[in-house]
């Protein structure tokens, strides 16, 4: 879902340095540097979501007041990206992604010592703020050491850190946390981190290319409905993905019956179907304007009502976890394609917001799930909640935004995009 957020950022910094050759030795280092930080950065978003048991345990409260820290990750997205992108628009790329690093090695290794739910989400918050300033300033390196025409695949690459994120290191840390308890898991995304930084030193070119811009033009974007309502369809309806996600824990020990040492598969099931589903639903938002988001929304409300239903039996549940990730996924593309179609010359204010509404809808999603609960209605009644958002955000884009057309591109942005974003086979970027 990152990787779309970022797509216009990827070919705006192709407009910008077209003309010029990467000093970067070795670019698949570069990227391999940068995939490691979006592997360490996934790994500890979704790895907390597999040991929210042990630390609800360890820290003696609740799995709803557990969710607190997930919460407090999610707001800490919402927050520091779109801030952070502006704040520090005119700092150097690669002085700003090792900032998020050590950012990120503190708010990782504060988690791991906290005594208490409380500053457990302080500190989360802290290394959530990290995300989107890192995943931005990402998108431009790697588009920058690859060169014109190749940022789009280049980024691709990097954000494959994050689907392996969600396909192994969101598994293995929960492995980890069941094994050698849930602070050790913490731990080892601090290691991560201090590989990918150690790399990110020995690896990030060091040029004057990379220095950051005024995108004061792009704060124009905010002025627009159609921007706003887009966010907030994507808010409401990407949260039952997380509505699912943060209680898988619970759906197989509590729900299916099933031993602990399941849940790290469930886990791997749902990445799996979020990689299947991102890749499928790339190739229907370029060629439909809303089938995607439609689709994809539908389709997970019939899945979030089968596990309501029948979510206790193993072999239900878990292929309506892949399915989830799948159809939730699927739609994501949609979002991001029609998001920057409202706003074409804010490519990377509209990233930050991309990622402020998936974990906006992040809390959403576990917020709606700890209010079901709490209020007795037993462990799949987190469904449910997800239901009844993913419903509205269906509803609130069908009545208003569907059938809205795209701003038009300034005249330089199209001459440059079309001049510079066509590959060599005759592809766009």
């Amino acid at each position: 879902m990152h990787q779309r957020a970022y797509e216009g950022q990827c070919a705006a910094e192709e407009s910008r340095h077209t003309s010029v050759k990467s000093p970067s030795r070795n670019p698949k280092l570069t990227l391999f540097a940068l995939a490691l930080g979006t592997f360490a950065i996934g790994t500890g978003e979704f790895g907390s979501n597999g040991i929210i048991q042990l630390f609800a345990s360890d820290l003696n409260v609740s799995i709803p007041v557990a969710t607190h820290a997930i919460t407090a990750y999610a707001m800490g997205v919402v927050i520091g990206s779109p801030a952070i992108t502006l704040l520090a628009a005119r700092v150097n790329r690669r002085t700003l992604l090792l900032g998020m690093i050590v950012l990120f090695l503190i708010g990782n290794g504060l988690s791991a010592l906290a005594p208490d739910i409380a500053l457990l989400a302080v500190f989360r918050f802290v290394a959530g703020s990290v995300q989107g300033a890192f995943f931005g300033a990402g998108a431009v390196v790697a588009a920058y050491v690859y060169g014109p025409g190749q940022g789009g695949k280049a980024f691709a690459t990097v954000m494959g850190g994050l689907t392996i994120a969600t396909v192994v290191g969101s598994p293995l840390g929960t492995f980890i946390g069941q094994n050698a308890g849930w602070r050790a898991m913490y731990w080892v995304v601090v290691a991560i981190g201090l590989l990918a930084g150690t790399a990110l030193v020995a690896w990030l070119p060091r040029t004057h290319d990379l220095h950051g811009g005024s995108i004061a033009g792009e704060l124009q974007a905010v002025r627009r409905l159609n921007v706003w309502l887009m966010v907030t369809v994507a808010a409401l309806g990407i949260s039952s993905i997380f509505a699912v996600y943060t209680f898988i824990g619970p759906f197989i020990t509590d729900a299916a019956l099933q031993d602990a040492s399941l849940i790290p598969i469930a886990l791997a099931v749902f990445g799996l179907g979020m990689a299947a589903g991102n890749h499928l639903g790339g190739r229907v938002a370029d060629r439909y304007e809303n089938r995607g988001l439609i689709w994809g929304y539908s389709a997970v409300l019939a899945l979030l009502a089968l596990i309501g239903v029948a979510g206790g039996n193993l072999f239900v549940l878990l292929p309506c976890l892949f399915g989830v990730g799948a159809t939730m996924m699927f739609a994501i593309p949609t979002i991001q394609v029609r998001l920057t179609g409202f706003a074409p010359d804010a490519p990377t204010l509209m990233g930050a917001l991309n990622l402020a509404a998936l974990n906006l809808a992040n809390s959403l999603g576990a917020i709606g799930g700890a209010v079901t609960l709490n209020a007795g209605w037993g462990t799949l009644s987190t469904v449910w909640a997800g239901f009844a958002l993913t419903s509205a955000g269906l509803l609130l884009y069908t009545v208003t935004v569907a059938r809205a057309k795209p701003v038009p591109r300034s005249a330089h942005q199209r001459s440059s995009s079309l001049a510079k974003a066509v590959r060599p086979d005759g592809g766009i970027t």
